[in-house]
């Protein structure tokens, strides 16, 4: 579970002291709160004193004793693709760019190209180079590779100079401009849950044990459900402390780190920031999974339903607004007593028409939240998992839980987005909510449905919400309407290119010969 800081803890957030040169620290004093809002929380706990932004002319004094620097940028699922390059390649390209093959958005997360290429990266214009730009304030480094220095790189358009359509980093700071403009900022928490798998002592690594045996032979880490467990994570001690103090040498800290109910199952609340910080976090969160996981012979599993009949992983995220002095903006100074349901009385008239118009556009953007075939299999009844456009006060089974007085401090009021799984790009869920939710602010929607009440299930009697869709090709449908809120949110050139890319996914779904039709047909018909 996430918790959320009161104003006072937002401002020791933004203007914490420098801890270590591997932790990223914020100053912002004179600025306060402003930081969120310009785009400019800047690294203070680096080799250089000064608090401000890194620049290129800190870069020498910075790496003096480093003579390579590993860059990575996301493609459209989520997954890091970059490269370690030398110091002297790395400083004359910190401010200009580099060329990086546009392929890595032309085709899918196993390397094929799409089989409609598409307007990006295709063999017409040669899968031609974008420009990829590293980002100075995203400096880390990799504490379980040897320190080396580590940045994220955003991609643009080469002529334009302008963030190409698909670029995730891109996209969301696009929807975060469009609130900073307008005087706000937004914050943001993460929770993931994954499961984890053990290969045999034999295999020298889980991939090259996939490469040889059925996935279904993989052990998982730990058997039974034991959520919230003490005695669990001693099995596999040395992988269970090494994740977390791993994301903190990392820049990715955890706030909870716990078993979840399900066989190796472990659930990370990642440390509330600042929207755009925390994707960031959130993204490299799996790849400090994966990294160390695969230093121990463990596969941990992000996919949205490892296993039938159980629990699925989630990926569901907290947002709220806030002004230039760090105040949550969802909260209302006294509650409202002609408020239309009681769940809202404490809500302000911003937070509500934020609430509609993520609800009204959720049908509409459901590929961001649920991108794979796969994540149709979490979503549905009898599992904590929203199947229906609902909302509810304190409702953990609604697709947004309302956190709010009474039963929270007005301070941390906000939205528990319960939709997506833990195999979604976190910034395109958190450029859907933003986007989604800022429209429902500038056409002032109305909230489309009544709450759930506690006890009252999604999908039951009392949720008059529009059902999701079942599966992906329904949803891409969906998403790509000519008249479909996701157009209005993000233009033409991203939806048509990520709707390319789930229709292509949906495509080899239906072409697929599955086991489960091999067992049931191939003596009986």
């Amino acid at each position: 579970m996430c918790s959320y800081m009161d104003v006072g803890a937002i401002t020791a957030l933004w203007n914490r002291t420098a801890r270590s040169t591997e932790t990223r620290t914020y100053h912002c004093t004179e600025a306060g709160a402003a930081a969120c809002l310009s785009g400019t929380l800047v690294p203070a706990a680096m080799t250089t004193p000064n608090p401000k932004a890194l620049t290129a002319q800190d870069l020498p004094k910075l790496l003096e004793n480093d003579n390579r620097i590993k860059l990575a940028g996301l493609d459209v699922d989520g997954i890091l693709r970059g490269k370690v390059i030398s110091k002297k390649k790395f400083l004359s390209v910190a401010e200009a760019g580099f060329g990086f093959c546009s392929v890595i958005f032309g085709w899918d997360m196993h390397d094929k190209t799409y089989m409609r290429e598409l307007k990006i990266s295709n063999a017409e214009n040669g899968y031609r180079d974008i420009l990829a730009i590293p980002d100075l304030s995203t400096f880390r480094r990799i504490p379980w590779e040897n320190n080396i220095p580590f940045f994220l790189i955003s991609f643009v358009d080469p002529e334009t100079k302008k963030p190409i359509c698909a670029c995730p980093r891109g996209l969301l700071r696009e929807q975060l401009e469009r609130l900073r403009s307008n005087g706000y900022g937004a914050m943001a928490g993460a929770e993931y849950e994954f499961y984890t798998f053990k290969t045999p002592d034999s295999s020298k690594s889980p991939a090259a044990f996939l490469l040889q045996n059925p996935h279904d032979q993989l052990p998982s880490l730990t058997e039974g459900m034991f959520g919230y467990s003490l005695s669990r994570p001693v099995h596999n001690k040395d992988y269970y402390y090494e994740i977390f103090d791993s994301c903190v040498n990392f820049a990715c800290n955890i706030e909870g780190w716990h078993t979840e109910s399900g066989p190796g199952v472990f659930e990370a609340a990642l440390e509330f920031d600042e929207a755009a910080e925390m994707a960031d976090r959130a993204s490299l969160f799996k790849y400090v999974v994966k990294s160390v996981g695969a230093q121990h012979g463990i596969i941990p599993c992000f996919m949205a339903k490892p296993k039938q009949g159980l629990p699925g992983n989630s990926g569901h995220v907290h947002v709220s607004l806030v002004d230039k002095d760090g105040k949550n903006l969802l909260a209302r100074d006294t509650p409202d007593e002609n408020a239309q349901w009681k769940d809202i009385a404490h809500l302000s008239d911003l937070g509500r028409h934020f609430l509609a118009g993520i609800l009204v556009g959720l049908p509409d953007i459901m590929p961001l939240f649920a991108p794979n075939i796969n994540s149709y299999k979490r979503l549905v009844e009898n599992f904590w998992a929203p199947v229906t456009v609902s909302w509810g006060l304190e409702h953990r089974a609604a697709s947004i839980r309302l956190l709010s007085p009474p039963t929270s401090k007005p301070s941390a009021t906000r939205f528990e987005v319960r939709v997506p799984g833990a195999d979604t790009n976190p910034h395109f869920v958190m450029a859907a909510i933003i986007g989604c939710g800022w429209r429902g602010v500038e056409q002032k929607l109305e909230i489309p449905c009544p709450p759930l009440a506690l006890g009252q299930d999604v999908g039951g009697d009392a949720d008059m919400g529009e059902r999701l869709a079942k599966g992906l090709k329904e949803a891409t449908e969906r998403f790509m309407r000519k008249d479909s809120i996701a157009r209005q949110v993000f233009g033409d050139d991203f939806v048509d290119h990520f709707g390319g890319t789930r229709e292509n996914e949906a495509r080899l779904y239906d072409e697929a010969v599955t086991d489960w039709e091999m067992k049931r047909y191939i003596e009986t018909v």
